[in-house]
């Protein structure tokens, strides 16, 4: 029997990825992209580059899905920066390494970078992975002035966005290529959430061994 063929125009894993973003919408994509920022197992690496090929497939709006998904990262970023300004430094780290796949060493990076790049960091931590979203932190702990915040927040989110959706746009243009080969997207999806679930785990280790350690 042959496999159903999603609106995408793929089959398999990859339709169905395709077909749900496709179903979510723009404003799901920036949804998506908000909750990203706040809670990083969401990967917008590969949230946007599918919403890119839908959009040069003629599925979304191109500038709905740039202009959304960048507005999602900012709410995002000052959902952080707010938890930081009230809860302080200590107490939002300790509330955010709660979090799959978030610990407080993230935090001490980000925050490290924020003291040696002032606020560039804020601009250039969009386009770091790990320090992206992490370096609203600091940037709310030291009250960072709101509005060259949002600003710099702004433009490198757009960079960032822009980049990963032009991917997805890029992708799209060979569609024909990529629908000849959807089975090895199928594959790459399928190493993706079984790296995402290794790096999970051994999270979760880490946590508990160096939650032992003060007891031994």
């Amino acid at each position: 029997m042959a496999e159903a063929e999603g609106t995408s125009g793929l089959t398999g894993l990859s339709g169905f990825v395709l077909d749900v973003i496709d179903a979510a919408g723009e404003v799901g994509v920036g949804l998506l992209t908000l909750v990203e920022t706040v809670f990083p197992p969401i990967p917008s690496e590969v949230v946007l580059p599918l919403a890119g090929y839908l959009a040069e497939r003629g599925r979304l709006e191109l500038w709905a899905v740039l202009v959304l998904s960048t507005l999602g990262s900012l709410l995002g970023a000052l959902l952080l920066y707010g938890l930081a300004a009230r809860l302080g430094q200590e107490r939002s780290t300790a509330l955010l390494a709660r979090l799959p796949l978030v610990d407080a060493e993230d935090v001490e990076q980000a925050t490290a970078w924020f003291h040696r790049h002032g606020s560039a960091a804020v601009l250039l931590g969009r386009l770091v992975p790990g320090v992206r979203s992490l370096v609203s932190l600091p940037a709310g702990a030291t009250r960072m002035p709101l509005v060259p915040f949002c600003l710099l927040t702004l433009l490198g989110s757009a960079v960032w966005n822009g980049l990963l959706v032009g991917g997805g746009v890029a992708l799209g243009t060979q569609w024909r290529t990529v629908e000849r080969y959807s089975g090895w997207l199928d594959v790459a999806l399928v190493v993706a959430v079984v790296v995402a679930l290794l790096a999970l785990v051994r999270h979760r280790l880490r946590k508990r061994r160096r939650g032992a350690a003060p007891r031994a």
